[in-house]
């Protein structure tokens, strides 16, 4: 058995969470400049927003309907996400993260599913705050389906596609455009060829799929019949982002202090690239004033820089911090709250050297190398970079924490 666990209207609900005066009102989630729709509430969804609706053409209605807006948060998204992959890791055989909101989990040997699933949930939400749904089926295919219906028909958030009446009503009433794997491309296809429902691609002749879909069209069809045939990817090879963020006991407003705080936590990401063999291809750098304080100045600034080459340098990464710290600086403000982000993660082997670059990658490599060797044998932080100081003057003396809010 295979069980798909979804989190509802996530960028909202993250929001929510840390505003929970917000509960049963309208809210939506901007990109980035603001410029459109990416998250609703139910309360929005209610009102008639749309996803990718530009903001410019409902700012007028978003007023009149007192909806409460926010700038998309990725840093904290994606720490709330890890909380989450977290929890449904330690209550399951094994588990595949699909997407920032979405995990397949591995329920072959669970006795009762839908009581396990709903006790699950229950447990996410009372550690997060974050509501989420729960498929359960044969396949993939079939638990992404399931986790639609308990989205939106279900009251306990959990439902079972098992019984074979229920399949067969099911995929009468869902088209292939709701298919996880189909795209645009495919769903016009199969609407040209006549085939619009879920149940008409199950009963689709293998051959002409084959034919026209390749073998992914075969397997899509097998799916829906309740024979697997995408398997459970249950560990990835390697993270695809690293996160070290905190929030401060006291609030920091010496950009030498942030810097500091910064350092540290890009010599931590670094290191956590190094000991899974990777290398990074871009660097994101936020710091944040409190919200929850209306009578100092608020700032939220997040910069997205990407290096010239795949790195895991501490020394690269602490000066790239520098230079993205010093763009979003205000010294007008204390900050609570900071954070380093590594992504676009790729394995060392797969790095492109640039030739007539100053960089010396293999010299750094062994450097790094002879670094990581000293702190392993002699304790951690026995060599450091100097910017990253000796006494811990930002907060209480800890180890940074990545799921600090």
């Amino acid at each position: 058995m295979i069980a798909l666990a979804d989190c509802n209207n996530f960028f909202a609900s993250c929001e929510r969470s840390i505003r929970p005066e917000l509960e049963g009102k309208p809210i939506v989630v901007l990109s980035n400049n603001d410029g459109c729709i990416i998250a609703r509430s139910n309360e929005a969804k209610a009102l008639g927003y749309k996803m990718g609706e530009p903001v410019f053409k409902v700012k007028d209605k978003l007023l009149r309907d007192r909806v409460h807006m926010f700038s998309g948060n990725m840093a904290l998204y994606r720490d709330i996400s890890e909380k989450i992959m977290c929890i449904l890791s330690s209550e399951c055989n094994a588990i595949e993260v699909y997407s920032i909101d979405e995990a397949f989990m591995d329920f072959t040997s669970v006795a009762a599913a839908e009581e396990k699933a709903e006790l699950l949930r229950m447990q996410v939400l009372k550690e997060t705050k974050i509501p989420i749904s729960i498929g359960i089926a044969k396949t993939k295919v079939l638990a992404k389906l399931a986790s639609h219906i308990a989205k939106k028909h279900s009251r306990r958030g959990v439902f079972k596609l098992y019984n074979k009446g229920l399949i067969e009503r099911a995929l009468s009433y869902y088209s292939v455009e709701e298919l996880w794997g189909v795209g645009r491309k495919q769903t016009q296809f199969l609407n040209d060829k006549g085939i619009f429902q879920a149940s008409q691609l199950a009963q689709a002749d293998e051959s002409w799929l084959r034919r026209h879909m390749s073998i992914l069209g075969v397997r899509m069809a097998r799916e829906l019949n309740g024979i697997p045939c995408f398997e459970l990817q249950e560990t990835r090879p390697y993270k695809k982002s690293i996160m070290t963020s905190r929030s401060f006991k006291h609030e920091l407003g010496s950009f030498k202090l942030l810097h500091e705080v910064l350092s540290n936590f890009a010599c931590l990401c670094a290191l956590k690239l190094r000991k899974q063999n990777t290398r990074a291809k871009k660097l994101i750098v936020f710091i944040q004033t409190n919200r929850f304080r209306s009578d100092v100045k608020s700032h939220y600034g997040s910069l997205e820089v990407q290096f010239p080459i795949a790195t895991n340098d501490s020394i690269e990464i602490v000066k790239t911090t520098y230079i993205a710290l010093d763009k979003l600086y205000d010294k007008s403000c204390s900050y609570k709250r900071a954070g380093v982000i590594v992504s676009d993660i790729i394995p060392d082997q797969q790095v492109q050297l640039n030739l007539f670059g100053k960089y010396d990658v293999e010299k750094r490599t062994k450097l790094m190398k002879v670094y990581d060797d000293v702190n392993r044998k002699m304790g951690e932080g026995t060599i450091r970079l100097s910017i990253q100081g000796v006494e811990n003057k930002w907060g209480e003396k800890q180890a940074p924490i990545s799921f600090g809010h």
